[in-house]
């Protein structure tokens, strides 16, 4: 690539950034590809007088030409860019990064079987997935990630100013190698690090039993993601409530971690007969999403279970429920994820995910930074056997 053409790639991708036209609202099935016929900022009005001579120096000058590689000074250059923001949401992903981005809501992959997000905007686990490595081997929702090493991959690397993307590539890997990660929690006096063997991992939807309490059946409704298997396998599990002879459901959102936007609202319709769900603020305009169709548990009685690593979706289900008076809510304050991505497809493969608004719950409350305090705070003690959120939920559903 000659650097007239080098310099060609870099202004189409700068302008069509700074442009930010195409893509979706994220929580929509699919991402557009970003067209480049656009009346976007002149040549002109951007100057990269700067940029190209710190280029043209690299070249000329840096000492070892092998590490010069045109493609990932590119990659490099538009990176800078969304960090700039200081928004870890906003972010370019490199193709490879962009195509595990989706693995998470789409099917497996080898990893250990942890939702990441920010705290502070410092990399945080948001929750480890029931049943995973990271879970057997003591990852708690809300442990801040300060280092990730991989001998076989031969990293090494502190977290401060990581992206999601360049996380998810470095913990993720083959099943059967082991990653460490040094994690420290709120509370502990120091950072501990933690040696985990990777595994494959598998991550449903909705799960669905029965408890008997107090001569009543319950069901006990667990959603643990907004994914794209999501709509069918909560049908099913909405059926067998149906089927059966339950006093009540309780909604079980902790450990979390969102997803799709529209499949809160499919879920908080499944409880509301009508009315608004959630609100997007934006730039320009704030749109409205309100119930879509008819629920077929309208009539049960519902408390709903969340915890710190309830967030973004999970979190607009809980809130809207709590605010038009269809449940009460147990168990700990949420994550407190409350902006909204357009993820949108760059040419290439690559994708980009920009903070476009946020979300603000029936009441207008903001979800954002403080999350959501439960109208009944109940926190798990780890020494005590049984699950005390769970039975102060009950309690309150039976009331």
């Amino acid at each position: 690539m000659t650097l007239k053409q080098v310099r060609k790639t870099i202004l189409i991708l700068t302008l069509v950034l700074l442009a930010g036209f195409g893509g979706f609202w994220w929580g929509e099935r699919r991402a557009k590809k970003i067209p480049l016929q656009l009346n976007i900022v002149e040549p002109k009005e951007v100057d990269l007088s700067l940029f190209w001579d710190v280029w043209q120096r690299l070249e000329g000058d840096y000492l070892d030409k092998s590490a010069l590689d045109q493609e990932k000074m590119v990659y490099g250059a538009i990176k800078g860019i969304t960090q700039s923001l200081g928004d870890p949401y906003t972010v370019f992903l490199e193709p490879g990064e962009n195509k595990r981005a989706k693995e998470d809501l789409d099917g497996s992959f080898g990893g250990v079987g942890i939702q990441l997000g920010y705290k502070d905007r410092r990399l945080a686990v948001i929750a480890p997935l029931k049943g995973t490595p990271a879970e057997k081997a003591g990852v708690k929702a809300g442990d801040l990630i300060l280092r990730i090493v991989d001998e076989q991959k031969e990293v090494d690397q502190e977290t401060t100013g990581i992206s999601l993307p360049e996380a998810v590539n470095l913990i993720r890997g083959p099943k059967g190698q082991p990653v460490t990660l040094t994690l420290f929690s709120e509370g502990e006096e120091k950072p501990r690090e933690v040696e985990i063997v990777r595994g494959t991992i598998i991550v449903p939807s909705v799960e669905v039993e029965f408890i008997n309490a107090k001569d009543a059946k319950i069901a006990h409704l667990k959603l643990m993601k907004f994914g794209e298997r999501t709509s069918r396998e909560w049908e099913e599990a909405v059926g067998e409530i149906n089927a059966t002879d339950c006093a009540g459901v309780i909604l079980d959102l902790r450990n979390n971690p969102g997803g799709y936007l529209n499949g809160a609202v499919f879920i908080a319709s499944e409880f509301l007969k009508s009315g608004v769900v959630v609100k997007q603020e934006g730039k320009r305009e704030t749109k409205t999403y309100s119930v879509n169709r008819r629920g077929k548990l309208l009539d049960y009685p519902l408390s709903i279970l969340v915890n710190k690593g309830s967030a973004s979706a999970s979190e607009i289900v809980a809130g809207a429920l709590r605010d038009r008076g269809r449940a009460k809510t147990v168990g700990e304050r949420t994550f407190g994820k409350g902006t909204v991505q357009e993820a949108q497809d760059l040419s290439g493969g690559a994708g980009l995910h920009i903070t476009t608004a946020r979300w603000l719950l029936p009441s207008g409350a903001w979800i954002g930074e403080e999350g959501i305090e439960p109208d009944y705070v109940v926190e798990l003690d780890e020494e005590r056997e049984g699950d005390e959120q769970l039975e102060k939920a009950i309690e309150v559903l039976l009331e």
